[in-house]
């Protein structure tokens, strides 16, 4: 899948997906280039998923070379320094030596610009998508109607609540009753294990939308726990059978729903506000152009490290979410006060 070599290939890491007939959606976390950069057997690695064996190698010779000192000739001109005397051999190495290294960081950032970050991942994706769609139908120009919109997302409740209303797709459009029989989905993938047959990547991907506020990495392992509690949320915002539980109170056996357990303050959901998982059945614009979604102490943040992006009369960054967006009101904020056509 595209999807994945431009994973590959940038380092930027899927989250939660969903391909419908004319658009997808994409839960993507972007994670800093690391520091110091990425080593030459890593950027080999990486390279590889979209340039061939000979291409790679020839790219590596190239470093290979560039990184070769060269040293001034018999016949060249001596270099001198600043007032005009000639420079000893320790500094024709020296110099010889800094030139290699800037060649050979030039030749890394014609590839590592690509890498962690969102606009890139999305130009290629877009790009090579295109270029096979077009030579599948023997079509030729552009295929996408308009740039993409990109929506900013706080880890914990708001990534959850988003990974969820990205799978729900198929199911708010119609298509499926149940949003595991939709296979071009993060959740269908993970459920149905996907074109290799184990789902790894997008079970992944779900742990860590799931418990990134924890500091859990991509841990497939946490799948069965966060399987249980992920379909339950959309269960649950399906109007589904919510199911029953036994919870030991005070010496007595309560019998609770799925619903109670999902708002009581002990559940991982952190969903407390049981319309928020009936939220999710509808189209909420909120996802899609808000901007910026996630806690008002972490959108009013991104709003003062962004704010010459905003009018001069704005004063802080969150807004609480109206319309069918409505019943997060107070658990997550936006960055954009939508008021027209809010649902």
């Amino acid at each position: 899948m595209l999807m994945r070599m431009c994973e590959k290939f940038t380092g930027c890491r899927v989250l939660s997906y969903c391909i419908m007939s004319n658009h997808f959606h994409i839960l993507l976390e972007v994670p800093p280039m690391p520091e110091g950069g990425i080593s030459d057997e890593e950027l080999m690695r990486r390279l590889s998923v979209f340039y061939n064996e000979v291409q790679v190698a020839e790219i590596a010779k190239e470093m290979a070379d560039a990184a070769t000192p060269r040293m001034r000739g018999e016949f060249e001109m001596a270099r001198v320094d600043g007032d005009g005397v000639p420079f000893t051999m320790a500094q024709e190495r020296a110099l010889a030596k800094k030139q290699a290294a800037q060649e050979v960081a030039k030749i890394r950032s014609r590839y590592t610009r690509r890498m962690h970050d969102l606009s890139e991942f999305m130009k290629s994706l877009l790009e090579r998508f295109t270029k096979w769609f077009n030579r599948m139908h023997s079509r030729s120009g552009t295929l996408w109607e308009e740039r993409y919109k990109s929506v900013i997302v706080e880890d914990g409740a708001a990534a959850r609540m988003m990974a969820a209303y990205i799978d729900l797709n198929p199911v708010r459009a119609a298509m499926v009753a149940d949003p595991a029989e939709y296979r071009w989905s993060s959740y269908g993938e993970a459920i149905g294990g996907g074109k290799k047959g184990n789902g790894k990547k997008a079970r992944e991907g779900l742990v860590r939308a799931w418990f990134s506020n924890e500091g859990v990495g991509f841990e497939a392992e946490l799948w069965p726990e966060v399987s249980r509690l992920y379909r339950r949320m959309m269960g649950i915002a399906l109007g589904k059978k919510p199911g029953r539980a036994r919870v030991q109170k005070t010496g007595q056996t309560v019998t609770k729903t799925a619903e109670e357990l999902l708002e009581s303050v002990d559940n991982e959901t952190v969903l407390k506000d049981l319309g928020v998982t009936k939220m999710l059945r509808c189209r909420v614009r909120y996802f899609t152009a808000g901007a910026v979604i996630g806690s008002r102490v972490f959108v009013d943040e991104v709003f003062r490290e962004a704010r010459d992006r905003f009018g001069p009369k704005r004063k802080d960054g969150a807004r609480k979410l109206r319309g069918a967006g409505s019943a997060a009101a107070g658990l997550i904020w936006s960055a954009r006060d939508l008021k027209k056509e809010i649902g």
